[in-house]
């Protein structure tokens, strides 16, 4: 997207403009496109943000929200999880970058998790190579990480990352730690 930006001239956007908005507008012109993108592009947000409630599965969320069976989640919950989404966004008063701001913490903090633990599974299983490549991942994103949350803001989304994280790992244990993916995946079917 840096390239396409640089190739149609455009810049650092304005307050209330996003790149990918500066971008679509140099391509289309001022016109219906353009704003049919901007809807899908909502529609898109709001699709995206929708599925993250969705992705929390079953026993997280009250099982009136849950699936159907398990593969579909119910219609008329995906317009609840659709009407929550919107909740944010206008609290947000429809500033996307605040938003990603909350959001790229929440990831950032499993992309570093992740990292971390693979970084670890490679020294244990004698990859060197591969365990350093990991370590020097975990870096570059907890980089990242403490760029956003020197931001201010965003702190409250790692507390929330941490309270959530820590919720499910006192639901794990008094579930007596259970091990093994084939548990959870049978036990998640059997519901």
């Amino acid at each position: 997207m840096t390239v396409l930006a640089v190739r149609l001239h455009i810049g650092i956007p304005d307050k209330d403009s996003t790149q990918i908005a500066d971008i679509a507008h140099a391509a289309t012109g001022s016109g219906w496109l353009y704003g049919a993108f901007q809807v899908t592009s909502v529609l898109l947000l709001l699709a995206a943000a929708s599925s993250s409630f969705q992705a929390a599965g079953p026993g997280r969320l009250p099982s009136v929200l849950g699936r159907t069976n398990r593969h579909h989640t119910p219609y008329w919950s995906v317009l609840v999880y659709l009407a929550a989404a919107a909740v944010i966004i206008v609290a947000a008063a429809g500033e996307e970058q605040e938003l990603v701001l909350f959001y790229a913490v929440a990831v950032f903090v499993s992309f570093l998790v992740g990292l971390l633990a693979v970084t670890r599974f490679a020294r244990t299983e004698g990859k060197t190579a591969l365990a350093r490549l990991n370590s020097m991942a975990a870096v570059a994103v907890a980089f990242t990480l403490l760029v956003n949350l020197l931001r201010g803001w965003p702190v409250l989304s790692l507390v929330a990352t941490l309270a959530i994280g820590g919720a499910f790992y006192l639901r794990w244990v008094r579930a007596g730690r259970p091990s093994g993916i084939e548990d959870v995946e049978a036990r998640a079917e059997a519901v």
